[in-house]
């Protein structure tokens, strides 16, 4: 009999937090179990919600201010202290995808000035380790706003500083980094990213990623292009040896972790950094079942994203996983290959993305609901009620969706 369940969620973008998909999903659980034991694991990957997680997994606290946003407008934002001398700066928070309006999406012209303004504020709140999360952005500028705010001059072949916005880099031809922050020298900087996404190439960022932000074709070589000269322009003029145009992580966020990397910041895997403060392989390893969701499954999920991080950790104790999601992409299959038992979507019918987004709760709770009663009714099948078919004269496991 299933008793207890691990339910580790990501957000979903645009609709639920990482908590409030928790909480939807333990709903769920309820309706069919309710005297379930329900670890409640919201996890964060770098993006929405990473400072505010882990203040409350820590003690820290949350320090609220005023910066400039990805539109370059004022937002009301917030940095994490962990602790006296440790901090925690979420480019969600300042720079993400969800405080850009739709009808002004453009990548080109979006910027992580704000990003560089949380870090000024957490050394001057003493900090002197300052951990960056990188997630759902809405930016392309390769982190050149935040270096703008940190005290780097971006100048064109005129000497006259350059706007902010990705769209500008093309025009780059020399950084000035005499007026960088001092501080900056004797802190030490992670960056908790995903290690697949790059800065140049085929698979750069603004490819992979700048139409989701608004990008045309057009915008997206533009940006591609400006990208590649950031990088060599900032490898000359700061004499990185670390590759930026294509290491790891240094396409997250918009390019962000390339910027960071040019300040020496250090880009590590995100779940390396995240995941292990929330002692999660041994919450996942006391569960009888695992329940995980995101957005959207598709292709890209075995590449650094939640619900497979959760699966392959659970399978290191035999635990089944379930996976829910917003949506069913190409290639979602391939989750079975890191653990991934089962999976779902949890729209019941075709529905306007704006429904989407306001009941994506309902929803998630509904799918929750279905998907158990599926389960349990497997597990009162008498033994051998399931045949597994033959293929090719060789017997394998069906395999569900």
């Amino acid at each position: 009999m299933l008793t207890r369940f691990a339910v580790a969620p990501s957000g979903f973008k645009e609709s639920l937090s990482a908590q409030s998909a928790a909480e939807a999903i333990a709903s769920g659980v309820r309706r069919v179990v309710p005297d379930a034991e329900i670890d409640l694991i919201p996890l964060v990957d770098g993006g929405e919600g990473t400072a505010r997680a882990l203040a409350a997994a820590s003690g820290g606290r949350l320090v609220p201010l005023t910066a400039t946003g990805p539109t370059g407008a004022p937002v009301d934002t917030h940095f994490a202290l962990l602790d006296k001398y440790t901090a925690v700066v979420e480019m969600a928070a300042v720079a993400g995808l969800s405080l850009v309006p739709r009808d002004l999406r453009d990548p080109g012209r979006t910027t992580t000035y704000g990003v560089g303004e949380l870090i000024r504020a957490a050394l001057d709140a003493g900090a002197r380790e300052i951990l960056v999360g990188c997630g759902d952005s809405g930016t392309s500028d390769g982190g050149a706003g935040a270096l703008q705010a940190l005290g780097a001059r971006l100048l064109d072949d005129q000497g006259r500083e350059l706007p902010h916005g990705g769209r500008e880099l093309a025009r780059l031809r020399r950084v000035d980094p005499s007026g960088l922050d001092p501080r900056l020298a004797r802190t030490g900087i992670r960056v908790a990213c995903n290690p697949f996404n790059v800065l140049c190439g085929e698979r750069g960022v603004a490819r992979v990623f700048g139409p989701q932000k608004g990008a045309t074709p057009a915008q997206v070589d533009q940006l591609s292009a400006g990208l590649e000269n950031w990088a060599c322009v900032l490898t000359r003029d700061l004499n990185v040896r670390a590759d930026l145009y294509a290491g790891p992580g240094t396409g997250a966020s918009g390019g962000l972790g390339a910027g960071l990397a040019a300040l020496g910041g250090r880009l590590l895997p995100r779940f390396e950094v995240l995941l292990d403060q929330l002692d999660l392989d041994a919450r996942l390893a006391r569960a009888d079942l695992v329940l995980t969701a995101e957005g959207a499954l598709d292709h890209q999920t075995t590449r650094g994203k939640v619900p497979a991080e959760v699966a392959r950790r659970a399978k290191r104790f035999g635990r089944p996983v379930l996976a829910l999601a917003g949506t069913i992409g190409e290639g979602a299959h391939q989750v079975r290959t890191v653990g991934v038992d089962a999976y779902s979507a949890i729209l019941p019918a075709p529905v306007t993305l704006t429904e989407a987004l306001g009941r994506g709760g309902e929803f998630l709770t509904d799918a929750t609901e279905r998907a158990l009663r599926m389960i349990l009714i497997g597990t009162r099948l008498p033994a051998g009620a399931v045949r597994q078919p033959v293929v090719s004269g060789t017997q394998r496991p069906s395999s569900v969706r």
